[in-house]
């Protein structure tokens, strides 16, 4: 049996009375590419933010690396949250700051390094996320969508975490980066010793990456299981996500 690097047990979450976790309980285990879906509104956003301590949950335990993480010092939480590297659905790079130095960042706040290492360390997690050497020296706003989302993909490998957050990764982008994208994950999943979690309402992302999904829905875990195990369950929601006319391009599209 695989190590659960994040156990969620019995969460509940609630704004304004609107109940958006209902005792949630799930386990992400040591390896593997992790995902959250579900419709809009469903929490999957509000679970991430969660599991990163951006946000506290009403009630319930969340254990990150076997360390109960709600009611950490901050002191405690940073030393939790050098494990992890986490891509913002929109990027969230710094717009004064071109790749190289937004790359370098967490390494210039965390470490000692000197500036070359850095930059050189800097250099490495830029390329091996897809992005040309030319783009080093680009600002945030004269780059693609799909190039905004590897820069910050590469800043989020910056300190080679064991963990890796992924909000919305292919969101806002045509087709073709998109793809392009899908196989990116699909290399770091190969060629590095990570555990991930997505949080997508991408069937494509879904169907080509996820090695288990968890579907959320009506302030529950609805399912969790591969996608073809998922695809097979009478829940209405999860069907209607499965059967509509996206779902079933993106399962046609996986089968062959």
């Amino acid at each position: 049996m695989k190590e659960a690097i994040v156990s969620i047990t019995d969460l509940c979450t609630s704004f304004d009375g609107f109940v958006v976790h209902d005792h949630v309980n799930l386990e992400i285990l040591k390896g593997e590419v992790f995902a959250i879906a579900g419709s809009s509104g469903c929490g999957k956003s509000t679970l991430l933010r969660e599991i990163i301590m951006l946000q506290k949950p009403d009630s319930g335990s969340i254990r990150v690396f076997g360390r109960e993480i709600t009611g950490l010092s901050e002191e405690e939480a940073l030393d939790l949250r050098k494990r992890w590297g986490m891509m913002f659905e929109r990027s969230a790079l710094f717009s004064s700051l071109n790749v190289l130095e937004n790359v370098g960042l967490p390494l210039r706040e965390h470490t000692m390094l000197s500036r070359d290492l850095v930059d050189e360390i800097a250099s490495i997690k830029i390329a091996l996320a897809g992005l040309p050497e030319s783009a080093r020296t680009k600002y945030p706003d004269e780059l693609s969508g799909g190039m905004r989302k590897r820069a910050a993909l590469a800043r989020a490998l910056a300190l080679d975490p064991e963990l890796l957050f992924l909000d919305e990764p292919t969101a806002g982008l045509d087709p073709l980066s998109a793809s392009g994208f899908d196989e990116l994950v699909l290399h770091l999943k190969q060629s590095l010793p990570l555990t991930m979690v997505i949080v997508t309402h991408d069937l494509d992302l879904l169907w080509h990456v996820a090695d288990r999904v968890a579907f959320m829905g009506g302030g529950h875990v609805l399912g969790v299981g591969t996608m073809q195990e998922l695809s097979k369950s009478e829940d209405p929601l999860i069907r209607e996500y499965f059967y509509g006319p996206r779902g079933r391009a993106a399962r046609e599209q996986a089968s062959k």
